[in-house]
């Protein structure tokens, strides 16, 4: 069973993950920026953190087998600080450009402030305009709210939904992406997301297509083996292996291979990417 876990904050996380990640079968991760548990003052330590991102932490997982990418934004929750998030998007593209940054993210909403749509929007079009995959975090509270709101931001920016992960759904936000051309993704993540139960059930009830599961284990009560878990019970729950692959490494890899800049592990098959998660897609009942 090959494994990648396209949604992790290595930043956070110990060497000995790396360790229990390369034991458990996990090939490959993308590590998107994230707020780092306290406000940034400087936008110089944002360039400090994606150069971390670029260059340590690739070099910290590759001694371990481990192929890491990251994406790189403003995260919605340090968008709130307008002039400050102004400030680093003036020199955020140089860093879209670099070797190992594979998508634009995370984006999106915190609270759902007046400050988090413009700057969404901003980084929205920035990666609008250099064709790159975006991936795009849902609010923690009024998170079916969020989603139809980030839908229709997506439709008014013109972006193309094919290169966009909707991140962070529940089963609540699950009926809103028919007709929608985006890859949704669910995080399995104690307490204030998904169990790997309940992850399973919602890939029963959906399928799939465009469907992808990861930990966002960062520096809370979370598991760098949560995708690996999904994959135990997804087998346990009579998916088959090449259901299970699909969504634990076809599928991401399917994504992030939208970059020129994502290096393909070994072994993806070369099979199309789906293009919509409609009513021919959708398994409801």
């Amino acid at each position: 069973m090959r494994i990648m876990d396209p949604h992790i904050h290595m930043y956070a996380r110990t060497t000995d993950d790396y360790d229990k990640m390369a034991v458990a079968g996990i090939e490959a991760v993308v590590d998107p920026a994230f707020w780092l548990g306290s406000p940034r003052r400087h936008a110089g330590t944002f360039y400090d953190y994606f150069e971390h991102l670029l260059g340590y932490e690739a070099q910290r997982a590759a001694e371990y087998g481990i192929k890491h990418h990251c994406c790189l934004s403003v995260n919605p929750r340090e968008a709130n600080d307008l002039a400050l998030a102004n400030e680093v998007l003036e020199r955020l593209p140089e860093y879209l450009d670099r070797p190992g940054c594979v998508a634009l993210g995370e984006i999106g909403f915190d609270r759902g402030t007046e400050a988090e749509e413009e700057i969404l929007r901003k980084q929205l079009r920035l990666g609008r305009d250099r064709r790159m995959p975006m991936l795009v975090h849902t609010p923690h509270q009024y998170k079916r709210v969020g989603v139809e709101r980030i839908l229709k931001i997506l439709a008014e920016e013109d972006v193309d939904q094919q290169l966009v992960i909707v991140d962070h759904n529940t089963e609540e936000t699950m009926p809103l992406y028919a007709g929608f051309d985006v890859w949704v993704a669910l995080t399995v993540y104690p307490v204030t997301k998904l169990s790997p139960e309940r992850a399973v059930a919602i890939l029963r009830q959906y399928g799939t297509d465009r469907m992808l599961v990861n930990s966002s284990a960062d520096w809370g009560p979370s598991d760098v083996l949560s995708v690996p878990r999904v994959a135990n019970l997804m087998l346990r729950s009579g998916f088959s292996r090449e259901e299970t692959e699909k969504v634990v490494f076809q599928n991401p890899a399917r994504f992030y291979s939208q970059s020129s800049r994502f290096q393909i592990p070994e072994g993806l098959a070369p099979t199309g990417v789906s293009t919509r998660l409609g009513a021919s897609h959708l398994r409801v009942g």
